[in-house]
């Protein structure tokens, strides 16, 4: 197979300064791309500012013979997601992959969470896509080409303890995800999210002593394919984590229709409703809603 490459390719990459972000603006510029590297330097919970994190990468990009800039602008304001999409606009002329990877975390029970704290971690990961799509989908449409991944998470498919706000906005992208997908696929525009995991700096404070490699170039080329022309995939969730890449999906057992229901006749019944002997996949592009729809109308219909 050639060697996929993304000359005249303009991307940007949130959260690029560190950990996952930083191996995918280095694959990416590796391959020919020119790569806005965004990151303010902040700390894993959301605290203070280095501009130095953003520089290094685009220092080690250029080094290697490939061109990149850094823009420090947060992701969590209306004001920086367009500042770093003007960015890219006025450094290489247009932009054609986005990559939300910017993240921050911060631990407490949720009986102690204060709505700052939620409210913090939502707005980068949540409001922080909105923010650049917002910015950068109306380009790709007007120009017909554009790529964008969003990046859910473990925590946002399955759930984890102490860490609600994370597990809440790696969620709803899903949802975000999906309309985009749906909404750009008429304009040559394409919307996946990847669902990584490696040992970064928010894994701080796990014990990973007996995990197998999980480093974030183990990540990378999974998230460099969703972001090249030839990749034809939408409204896809990819796993990759470990050396494991895998596609999730939501599933529906087949269910039980009845034409009137009553509470007592729900626990009756919850054998069959619960039932995976015969279970079905609505792929959310290019109809799924509908599809959806469909099926529990037909039920209704051949009854």
């Amino acid at each position: 197979m050639a060697e996929l490459r993304y000359d005249g390719r303009v991307a940007i990459i949130t959260g690029a300064g560190r950990g996952l972000g930083r191996d995918y603006a280095l694959l990416l510029a590796a391959r020919g791309a020119r790569v806005v590297i965004n990151d303010p330097g902040t700390s894993r919970t959301g605290d203070g500012t280095d501009s130095s994190v953003a520089q290094e990468v685009v220092d080690e990009i250029r080094a290697a013979g490939g061109d990149a800039i850094a823009n420090t602008d947060s992701v969590a304001t209306v004001e920086g997601g367009k500042a770093i999409v003007d960015a890219a606009v006025a450094a290489f002329g247009r932009v054609d992959i986005l990559i939300h990877n910017a993240t921050i975390n911060r631990h407490k029970a949720f009986r102690e969470m204060a709505f700052e704290d939620f409210s913090a971690v939502i707005d980068v990961h949540l409001h922080g896509a909105f923010h650049v799509a917002r910015a950068a989908f109306p380009l790709m449409c007007d120009q017909g080409y554009g790529r964008i991944i969003l990046t859910s998470s473990i925590a946002g498919l399955y759930g984890e303890r102490n860490v609600a706000a994370y597990c809440a906005g790696k969620g709803a992208l899903i949802g975000l995800g999906n309309a985009l997908a749906l909404e750009g696929a008429e304009h040559g525009v394409l919307c996946n999210l990847i669902v990584p995991a490696a040992k970064t700096r928010l894994a701080e404070g796990r014990d990973t002593s007996a995990f197998p490699p999980m480093e974030a170039d183990l990540v990378a080329p999974t998230v460099a394919w969703l972001a090249h022309e030839d990749c034809k995939a939408n409204a896809e969730l990819f796993v990759s984590l470990a050396g494991r890449v895998a596609k999730a999906f939501v599933t529906e057992t087949r269910g039980v229709y009845q034409p009137h229901w009553t509470i007592e006749e729900v626990a009756a019944r919850l054998g069959e409703i619960e039932s995976r002997g015969e279970t079905h996949v609505f792929s959310p592009a290019p109809r799924g809603f509908y599809d959806h729809l469909n099926y529990s109308f037909d039920l209704s219909k051949s009854r």
